[in-house]
């Protein structure tokens, strides 16, 4: 990331970022399976969200996706300076207006023509169950007409349609949790991508709530 990134151009850092996440989630056990593909082009990527696994889940497929990231995991040793690397936007969740800030990012990466990928809920919560999706990012692809493409992520293992040792969730550490997912016994990433969404003169509630909708149904479905 040091020492090589800045020589490269973008086609050779999505290359990159594509093998460490892939490389990283087999390191780890977990087989991926993908279903659909994302759209090319400007799209701001919704995603239900369960473990910091998430992101390498999704660069795996798409590793020029932009991610809206908490503050927090930017500065988590190694994973943090990866993370920043390749491109995410980082947010101050309990400020409002570093909240405006970043919607004002997101739009303007959007208008040059990159995708940008966020997850609505805030936070991760259980596998199965959606928490509340928060409306503001959404403002960015409205403000830029640019399409919603729902991503729908679940960890699963032999017995358990959602996993319970992926779930990132409560008072875990992130040590708890790489030791919890090292030692599940078949674990693997599904990622879904549904079809994308127009958002052009959107409510931006209304277009939250119908996402989360649409996520949902995919989940159900799972199970």
């Amino acid at each position: 990331m040091a020492l090589r990134f800045p020589w490269l151009d973008a086609a050779g850092r999505h290359a990159r970022i594509q093998w460490w996440s892939a490389t990283l989630l087999r390191r780890l056990g977990i087989a991926l399976t993908v279903h659909g593909r994302p759209r090319p082009g400007a799209t701001l990527l919704v995603a239900n969200h369960i473990s910091w696994l998430d992101i390498a889940a999704i660069h795996a497929v798409a590793p020029q996706a932009r991610f809206v990231s908490k503050a927090d995991v930017g500065r988590w040793p190694l994973l943090g300076r990866l993370v920043a690397g390749a491109g995410t936007l980082f947010i101050e969740r309990e400020s409002k207006r570093d909240a405006l800030r970043v919607v004002h990012q997101a739009a303007a990466a959007l208008h040059a023509g990159d995708m940008v990928a966020v997850f609505p809920e805030g936070t991760t919560g259980p596998g199965r169950a959606l928490l509340p999706f928060h409306a503001n990012l959404l403002q960015a692809a409205i403000a830029t007409a640019s399409p919603v493409q729902p991503v729908v992520l679940r960890f699963h293992q032999p017995g358990q349609a959602f996993s319970v040792a992926a779930e990132f969730v409560g008072d875990t550490t992130l040590l708890q949790s790489v030791w919890r997912i090292v030692c599940a016994q078949g674990l693997q990433v599904e990622v879904q991508w549904l079809d994308a969404e127009r958002t052009a003169h959107a409510d931006r509630r209304a277009l939250a709530a119908h996402l989360r909708e649409r996520i949902d149904e995919a989940l159900a479905r799972a199970a």
